[in-house]
């Protein structure tokens, strides 16, 4: 079987098999519910499902989204050695479903999980899967390279809010007390705000150019632990002058999924 994986196409491929592998499956890891192995599994039902949704839109035949229990269920099933090889398997088939992908207009939607993404996203969003879940496993101390880069560059910035910012914050979203509401920018020099409301019965969240007060302020990569509900291990890169109880209030609506 053909399990080429492009690195062009997955530069954080690499480095997140080489962070796995230094690990035991049963080690903890920053995701606190999650050993090493439950990280595999995940990742490779996230790539069997992206690959399959986005594959029967190539195909004419939409599918829905299934859900992480149905697409994990069966992996979790399997030993280390076999749950090792799925993941290979699955990310290979990704790579050749995003390589075909390259040949319809990019601007094209495709249905993912309760919202409209578009086709080059696809393969985007495992990327940065493949960033955040490395972080899981590593942590800022012993993050390989390729993966810190990709937490501050910018299109993982614009991924997380646009392709998924508003399943981010319904966790938090969900602690609101009625007729409560949040409102926050998130600054990093240099680059756009993200700028989030919410309310028990609604959310919006985007960039948009610097302008006033700061709800906090830190760099592009733990600004994208922040919207994850991760935070960076040094507490000092995320700066504000709010106050305990606004700050926290941010805090508790960026929960992550």
């Amino acid at each position: 079987m053909n399990r080429q994986i492009d690195d062009d196409r997955f530069p954080e491929w690499r480095p997140f098999v080489d962070a796995v592998q230094r690990r035991r499956p049963d080690a903890g890891t920053w995701c606190e519910a999650w050993t090493v192995r439950d990280i595999v599994v995940h990742q490779a039902g996230n790539a069997e499902e992206i690959a399959r949704v986005l594959a029967a839109h190539l195909d004419g035949e939409p599918v829905g989204t299934r859900g992480f229990e149905e697409r994990e269920g069966p992996l979790r099933a399997l030993n280390d050695a076999d749950l090792w090889d799925a993941l290979f398997d699955r990310m290979a088939t990704l790579n050749r479903i995003a390589e075909a992908a390259d040949d319809v207009p990019q601007d094209t939607d495709v249905a993912w999980t309760g919202r409209i993404m578009k086709v080059p996203w696809f393969a985007e969003h495992m990327r940065e899967e493949l960033v955040l879940h490395g972080w899981d496993i590593t942590g800022d101390a012993d993050i390989p390279a390729a993966l810190k880069t990709g937490l501050a560059d910018p299109w993982m910035t614009t991924h997380s809010v646009v392709a998924v910012g508003k399943p981010l914050l319904a966790k938090g979203t969900k602690q609101l007390r009625p007729g409560e509401r949040v409102e926050a920018r998130l600054r990093a020099a240099g680059t756009d705000d993200v700028v989030i409301s919410a309310e028990t019965d609604r959310t919006a969240i985007g960039l948009s150019e610097p302008e006033g007060s700061a709800t906090l302020e830190t760099d592009p990569a733990a600004r994208v632990l922040l919207l994850w509900g991760r935070k960076p291990a040094d507490p000092s890169r995320i700066c504000s002058r709010v106050g305990p109880e606004t700050l926290g209030r941010v805090r508790g609506l960026l929960s992550g999924y």
